[in-house]
């Protein structure tokens, strides 16, 4: 299991940098409208749905890697003050209840990317980019985030990582 935890790990960290590279291209990408816009005096096709279609997958893609690093934002005060067991307790809680979101959200997702799949839909622009190609980043995402809570709640499980990132012994120091 430990090899597992290792590989979902470096996958997340992958997801998290394809998600700031989509983040950079974006900008890139809306530098070169405004160029094309304002210097050549000419219309942009394309430029406006890729930005909204990357930074979509960003955000998707770097859920996982957010999941990770414990870096989402999160409200701490009911963990300060409790006991270590009970803070362990709503760990297991928020941990199984923010999966089984996911893998429901995982669920729907697939389903919304196999019908832009199977019939084929594209956007209604004159790029006509073909929508399976941005949707795969929701399941792709979803999948990865699923992956780094499943290992989350075993290190949670193993004591290989603390409620909240807390330590026990910090907690006698509060009270």
């Amino acid at each position: 299991m430990k090899q597992i935890y290792k590989w979902v790990c470096r996958l997340s960290q992958v997801s998290g940098m394809v998600a700031a590279l989509l983040m950079v291209v974006s900008v890139f990408v809306v530098c070169q409208m405004i160029f094309v816009r304002a210097v050549l005096g000419e219309s942009s096709i394309w430029q406006t749905e890729f930005v909204t279609y990357a930074l979509v997958a960003a955000t998707f893609l770097g859920a996982p890697y957010i999941l990770l690093t414990k870096g989402h934002v999160n409200v701490d005060l009911l963990p300060l003050f409790l006991s270590h067991k009970a803070r362990v307790a709503l760990a297991w809680v928020a941990s199984i209840a923010s999966l089984t979101f996911c893998l429901l959200f995982l669920y729907s997702a697939l389903h919304w990317w196999y019908e832009a799949w199977n019939l084929d839909l594209t956007t209604p622009s004159i790029w006509r980019a073909r929508l399976w190609i941005p949707y795969l980043s929701v399941p792709v995402g979803m999948t990865l985030l699923c992956l780094q809570y499943v290992v989350d709640i075993w290190a949670l499980a193993t004591g290989r990582d603390m409620p909240f990132g807390m330590d026990p012994s910090k907690q006698k120091e509060m009270a």
